[in-house]
């Protein structure tokens, strides 16, 4: 059984987020932007209340701003996916967790070191340029059930 539901067109829509937000980190970073978009479809918590859909969660505004960068500013987010990315899409929506990422909710590349909480929320870890952050305790248990 799939973590979420989900379509075909899915697939390549979170393919197209994980290329364009993580290419240069390999298959393993954007893996775990998958992992990133699928919690945040499963948490139904904090900034994440009522998305329903992969196309929800991708195009989720907040503060009147995408909240993934890429489909503001990403020439490659509109780029048509490709097959070994919407492999990857499908091992998220599937079944594929792992950490950091592996309950995270955020994540961004600082440019620096990472640090220890972003907005109130704890590091999980890095990898390679991405930080990653998961829910304090008790605020969102729903994302580790998912």
């Amino acid at each position: 059984m799939p973590r979420v539901n989900y379509r075909s067109s899915d697939v390549d829509l979170m393919a197209r987020m994980m290329r364009a937000e993580a290419e240069g980190e390999g298959q393993q970073g954007m893996l775990y932007v998958g992992n990133v978009i699928v919690n945040r479809l499963v948490a139904n918590c904090i900034d994440f209340k009522d998305l329903r859909t992969i196309n929800q969660v991708i195009f989720q505004v907040q503060g009147g701003n995408f909240s993934f960068e890429a489909v503001q500013k990403g020439n490659v987010f509109y780029q048509r996916s490709r097959t070994s990315e919407r492999r990857l899409a499908k091992q998220n929506l599937d079944y594929w967790r792992d950490h950091p990422a592996k309950y995270a909710l955020w994540y961004f590349n600082p440019h620096a070191p990472c640090p220890p909480t972003w907005y109130g929320q704890p590091k999980t870890g890095q990898f390679k340029e991405h930080c990653f952050y998961e829910p304090k305790p008790g605020t969102c248990d729903s994302v580790y059930r998912g």
